[in-house]
């Protein structure tokens, strides 16, 4: 079975479930691109990604190749199986609309069409209402392709955004329901709006997560969450 392949435009939005062991594959095509996402338990939708968690756990800033991403059941979505780019980051968030119009300028549906400024925020609400979830389900997401750094006074710092070609495969380890939004990142530089598109690929082939991700004892802890939920799912 070939893999699935679409080109999602720059201000987009996009939300499906991914099986425990499927992959998928984000892939910045000319360079510069943003991916902003979240992830939540479909059995259990107040389950959702734990930015924290994810971080302190693995005693990281940035994110790669190796790390995985946790609920806030101390469970992991899934691990960053492959990574051609090297950082990502989970502390920046994601720009409103106020924020968008200030930075960008106004731009509405029927004045520019698909080409408006569309932003992360409402993005992710367009996606959350179509599972029954609003607002107060919103989570602090993940943003790749975005290497960020703090400066001596703790300003954050974005240093590079994208890069042609530069893709990430994440390997599920639960059923895992993904938003993710094709929006600028809160620190872009950009003076225009960004247009860069992102592939996104789904592989349905099972495959546990790689070795590197359990290299950790607080990963192999987690696993075991997963192990003990699923048992339970079987009872």
């Amino acid at each position: 079975m070939k893999p699935y392949q679409t080109l999602l435009p720059s201000g987009a939005h996009w939300s499906l479930m991914m099986r425990s062991g499927s992959a998928l594959t984000l892939t910045d095509v000319e360079g510069g691109a943003n991916v902003g996402l979240l992830f939540y338990n479909p059995e259990n939708l107040l389950e959702r990604y734990n930015a924290p968690d994810t971080l302190k756990c693995q005693h990281t800033f940035r994110l790669t190749a190796g790390h995985c991403l946790y609920s806030d059941m101390g469970r992991i979505f899934c691990g960053i199986e492959h990574d051609s780019f090297g950082w990502h980051e989970s502390v920046c968030g994601t720009l409103n609309a106020a924020q968008t119009a200030a930075r960008f300028g106004a731009s509405t549906y029927q004045q520019a069409r698909n080409l408006r400024h569309q932003n992360g925020y409402d993005s992710f609400l367009v996606e959350l209402a179509k599972y029954g979830l609003g607002r107060r389900d919103m989570a602090s997401c993940l943003n790749l392709f975005a290497q960020v750094r703090a400066d001596d006074s703790g300003t954050l710092q974005l240093e590079r955004q994208g890069a042609a070609g530069a893709s990430v495969r994440l390997r599920f380890a639960m059923d895992t329901l993904v938003l993710l939004h094709t929006c600028p990142h809160p620190l872009s530089a950009s003076q225009d709006y960004p247009r860069q598109p992102v592939q996104i690929e789904l592989d349905a082939q099972h495959a546990p997560l790689p070795a590197m991700c359990l290299e950790r004892d607080e990963n192999q802890r987690g696993l075991r969450n997963n192990a003990l939920y699923q048992l339970q799912g079987e009872m």
